[in-house]
Formats: C-alpha cells, sequence, structure tokens
C-alpha cells in the first residue's frame, strides 16, 4: 500500500465516521425535541393548566398592583409631595419578584423545569456518547479508554503485589 493510499484510506475513514457522528448528533437532537414536546403536552394536563393560569392571573395581579402604586406616586408627585424616584424602581422591581414568584411558585412550572432539566441531562448524555464514539472512531482515546487503561493498570498492580508475597513467602521458607 502506498502512502497515497494510505491517506486516502485515512481520510475515508475520518469522514465516514465524521459522517457518523452527524448522524448521531442530528438523531439526538431529534430526540431531544421530542422529549421535550411530550414533557410540555405532559406539563399542560388540565390540571397543572388550570395551576399554570392562577399562576399567571396572580402574576397579571402583581404588575397592575404595581402600575397602580407608581400611578399613585406619580399623582402625589403632581400634588407636590417629593417623591424620590428610586420608589418607582422599587415599586417595579418589587412588581416582578412578586410576579416571578407567582408564576414559578405553580406545580405545573416545578414539572415542566423538571422535565426540562430531565431531558437536558438526557441530550447532554447522548452528546458525551456521541462524542466519545466519534472520537474513538478516529483513534483518538477516549475517557472511556483512559478509565479502562487505568482499571486494568490497578488490576495489574494488585496481582503483581500477590506474586511478590508469594514469592517473599517461597523465598523466606
Amino acid at each position: 500500500m502506498t502512502d497515497a493510499d494510505a491517506m486516502e484510506s485515512f481520510f475515508e475513514q475520518m469522514s465516514q465516521t465524521y459522517t457518523d457522528a452527524i448522524k448521531r448528533n442530528v438523531d439526538a437532537q431529534a430526540a431531544f425535541a421530542d422529549s421535550w414536546m411530550e414533557s410540555m403536552e405532559e406539563a399542560l394536563s388540565e390540571e397543572r393548566l388550570d395551576d399554570a393560569s392562577e399562576g399567571a392571573v396572580r402574576a397579571y395581579e402583581a404588575w397592575m398592583d404595581a402600575a397602580e402604586a407608581s400611578y399613585e406616586r406619580v399623582g402625589d408627585a403632581l400634588e407636590g409631595e417629593d417623591v424620590d424616584p428610586e420608589e418607582f424602581r422599587d415599586i417595579w422591581l418589587n412588581a416582578a419578584n412578586k410576579a416571578f414568584k407567582e408564576s414559578m411558585s405553580t406545580t405545573a412550572f416545578a414539572a415542566a423545569t423538571g422535565q426540562n432539566v430531565e431531558d437536558v441531562l438526557d441530550f447532554q448524555e447522548q452528546l458525551n456518547e456521541a462524542a466519545e464514539q466519534t472520537l474513538h472512531g478516529m483513534g483518538f482515546a477516549t475517557t472511556g479508554d483512559v478509565r479502562e487503561v487505568g482499571e486494568r493498570l490497578v488490576e495489574i498492580e494488585r496481582r503483581q503485589h500477590a506474586i511478590e508475597e508469594k514469592l517473599d513467602r517461597l523465598l523466606d521458607e
């Protein structure tokens, strides 16, 4: 086999490995998207949808209360009262905190968040596996390869230690 044939074979193998990796990546992304859609459908069951709606109503009320408080403070300022502009910032920051708390404290939000975290972790695991397969296919050492070598080395050291102990006993006899 000539150098040119070897290079051609190497690039052909690398190209095939890369193509396989892209296919696995696309499959993983599709699986993630499907899983995410399923989790959103589950999260939006009628009971959870009612809970989410109630949370949204409470959040809306927090924003409306802030608008009302701001309106009143503007009225106070127009009547000559000294109104610190930071009061408006505080009104809206407090409203934002309350609205987010109302939305995020629902079981629907918790369920959707939990499912999304699980889906992301599954997707990350699939990507890690695809990356490891790709690197392995290209001839690079992967985490799994290094771990396997480490385990074998520990086993060899254990056996060597056992042999040395037997040898010491034989020499002592």
